[in-house]
């Protein structure tokens, strides 16, 4: 076996141990939610960007903080509000006067988007125009001011936050932004026994005490860990096929799908659920990932790249239960 074989094994099995430890810290603030953290951690390894959508109160601003104290990153909240603009988001240059010699030069003041880990809370509460600012680093990862273009540091993780109970006077996004996010991740409510714990300790005088088990370096050897997992071809075919029967253009697509479907899911979906897979089987300690692997992805990746049309709605169809449908048949 060769020395870079040899390094990728014990890399897994690093990967795999640091993840665990990782849960145990974020366990020690933010208790139940295990498959929302598990999910988050699959999309910053996957160097994706997740939206989450939960009713106020859930704990998912202190979830990405406590995430980032862990990994040792810099963290960074941004509230999304009407009056919000890019340069608030971006930064934007200042005017700077030398006193010894009176000349005056412009100078790029950072703004919030200079973080590893970023908060966008309430991302539906700002107009398109700020919308597209933060879209475009998350894309991008950099950012032009006044035609000079500003790098962002890596790694760049955003996770952006709706509320599903207000939505008046919001600017949903629309579907090509959607798209952009790697995962679309619903928060429920804690159960009886989570909801018992958490008042116990968040009334208490309780402070945990975190410890960092990962770097900025090494979460990036992570994420390029991932990029060299290889996969079988029948899984990648297995997940394109499975993609390409959420569209109601494909000949090969159930009547259910025609019927309630308006648009099917591109292949950035079935690039997230790749990498998605990928991600899953090292953070278990294994070395490729199976067609099971890609099944436990489905709906967060296609949840918001489906769009159901008048008849879904009209029939109380939503495309969670459109999803659900073509997993029973695959």
């Amino acid at each position: 076996m060769s020395d870079s074989k040899i390094n990728d094994v014990e890399a897994v099995e690093k990967l795999s141990s640091s993840i665990a430890l990782i849960k145990k810290e974020i366990s020690k603030v933010i208790i139940g939610q295990d498959q929302i953290i598990n999910d988050l951690l699959v999309s910053l390894l996957s160097r994706g960007h997740c939206l989450l959508v939960g009713v106020p109160g859930l704990a998912k601003t202190l979830l990405i903080k406590t995430l980032a104290e862990v990994v040792d990153l810099k963290f960074s909240r941004i509230q999304f509000t009407p009056d919000l603009m890019p340069g608030d988001i971006t930064g934007t240059e200042i005017i700077d006067e030398d006193p010894s010699s009176n000349q005056r030069k412009f100078r790029f003041i950072k703004g919030p988007v200079f973080a590893n880990i970023i908060l966008a809370d309430e991302i539906n509460r700002t107009p398109p125009k700020t919308q597209a600012a933060l879209l475009e680093a998350m894309q991008e990862h950099k950012v032009t001011a006044a035609g000079v273009t500003h790098i962002l540091d890596e790694p760049f993780f955003v996770l952006a936050t709706q509320n599903p109970i207000e939505q008046e006077g919001t600017y949903p996004l629309p579907e090509a932004q959607l798209d952009r996010f790697m995962f679309n991740l619903w928060l429920d409510y804690p159960n009886f026994k989570e909801e018992i714990e958490i008042i116990k300790t968040t009334t208490s005088d309780y402070k945990p005490d975190l410890k960092k088990i990962l770097d900025a370096e090494e979460l990036i050897s992570f994420q390029d860990l991932v990029k060299r997992v290889p996969v079988a071809d029948n899984v990648i075919e297995f997940t394109v096929n499975f993609v390409g029967k959420t569209r109601p253009t494909n000949g090969t697509s159930e009547k259910f799908v025609k019927d309630w479907v308006n648009w099917g899911a591109g292949p950035r979906a079935s690039q997230y659920l790749i990498l998605a897979a990928k991600t899953k089987a090292v953070m278990e300690g294994r070395f490729t990932p199976s067609i099971d692997d890609v099944k436990s992805f489905f709906i967060p990746v296609l949840r918001h790249r489906i769009i159901p049309n008048f008849s879904a709605e009209a029939d109380g169809i939503g495309s969670v239960e459109i999803i659900s449908k073509l997993i029973h048949l695959s």
